[in-house]
């Protein structure tokens, strides 16, 4: 799949106010400074649709992107550390978990690990909500043009060895770089795939 059109659709707070259209949803969630704005706006072809920021958490609404008039893409807020008071990020929360939810036209989370690092309990632990609450995810690994292929390597079997005792089979994997593209046909063509199936079974 290509992407031929990307439109920033609006800033929400609340799932009820979110754009009520039958189109499919895509979800791009992480800790914050994962990458995720880097990721996405290299998904879209677009140097500046999500706003990138060094600063952790800015990130703080729903954030819908239209995409080939189709299917939307949807900014979450990231979880994690993020320079605010702690009742914003209990809210943050809370908004995010109401959104994944009630979410009707959700069909995928993707949830952005950093490919840099060892596995992360944060990460561990939302990826386990997912799970429990039956929300349909797959995982992209960040920052992967930072690190060593064996380093990458290394990081991917370890967070992979993490997750074994909590799961039967692992969730869909992407190997991702903002900077060089990489992995960008994978994802696309994942959610071109997942469009395909639902437009086969919807009236």
């Amino acid at each position: 799949m290509d992407i031929h059109s990307a439109e920033y659709q609006g800033s929400f707070t609340t799932e009820t106010a979110c754009p009520q259209v039958n189109i499919p949803e895509y979800a791009f969630v992480g800790r914050s400074n994962v990458g995720k704005s880097s990721l996405i706006n290299m998904l879209c072809g677009r140097k500046a649709l999500a706003k990138v920021s060094g600063t952790p958490g800015k990130t703080q609404t729903l954030n819908f992107f239209l995409i080939n008039s189709a299917w939307h893409l949807v900014d979450l807020p990231g979880y994690g550390y993020a320079r605010t008071a702690k009742s914003n990020r209990k809210n943050w929360g809370k908004m995010t978990i109401n959104y994944l939810t009630k979410r009707p036209t959700l069909e995928c989370v993707f949830v952005l690990l950093d490919s840099n690092i060892p596995p992360q309990a944060i990460d561990l632990a939302f990826m386990t909500k997912l799970a429990e609450l039956e929300i349909p995810f797959v995982i992209a690994y960040t920052k992967t043009d930072r690190v060593s292929k064996r380093v990458l390597n290394d990081n991917i079997k370890a967070i992979q060895k993490a997750m074994l005792p909590r799961w039967n089979e692992l969730p869909p994997q992407f190997i991702t770089s903002a900077e060089k593209g990489a992995g960008r046909q994978e994802v696309l063509d994942f959610i071109g795939q997942v469009n395909a199936q639902i437009a086969a079974i919807t009236p």
